[in-house]
């Protein structure tokens, strides 16, 4: 297992199974301010469903496919980054992120999407990376700037929730923009475990 210090005494870790009472706990405090802008399979109501999510994004990782990492401020899970895709024949990863509002304004999502980045370019090859967010997402459109990416469009009426269509934007950054940002860091070959 592995620990990468974020600063302000935050750290990014794998977000496992074992994980399933801490993040059902976080989920009762994350809930409602994440629902809408997050798939409703991954937002569950109760310890069950906290373990089955994690037991399927632990299944996925295994076949290596989507990962999950948790985003713990002074050892409370608070929130996390994954691989929503990670598809190494095309060479092709999506990135999405989760926080509870108590942790927000410290960086602790860009710092760990960084890494997530560092490692799908550096160590695995990808060539290219995506963020999906709802297009009146303005907090995680911030994000997705701040990692160098580009608006690359908006699907119109793309993303459902409760009841009203919202448009979805897509954006992606490739390897090379990656590279000339001098981002690929060492550090990041420490997520291969």
């Amino acid at each position: 297992m592995f620990s990468l210090p974020l600063g302000d005494s935050a750290q990014l870790r794998p977000l496992e199974t074992w994980h399933a009472e801490e993040f059902a706990a976080h989920l009762d405090r994350a809930r409602e301010h994440i629902r809408p802008f997050v798939g409703p399979a991954f937002v569950t109501d109760d310890l069950d469903g906290a373990r089955t999510t994690l037991q399927r994004y632990g299944e996925r990782q295994a076949a290596d496919g989507q990962r999950l990492y948790g985003i713990w401020l002074h050892d409370v899970l608070v929130g996390g980054v994954m691989f929503v895709d990670f598809t190494p024949a095309t060479g092709v990863c999506e990135i999405g992120c989760w926080l509870e509002p108590a942790a927000e304004g410290r960086g602790l999502i860009t710092a760990s999407c960084r890494t997530l980045l560092d490692w799908a370019f550096g160590t695995r090859g990808m060539q290219r990376a995506e963020w999906h967010c709802r297009a009146d997402n303005n907090r995680s459109a911030a994000v997705a700037e701040r990692l160098g990416m580009t608006l690359e469009g908006v699907r119109r009426a793309a993303w459902p929730y409760d009841g009203t269509r919202y448009d979805k934007q897509v954006w992606a950054i490739l390897a090379a923009e990656w590279r000339t940002g001098e981002r690929v860091k060492t550090l990041a070959s420490a997520m291969d475990s």
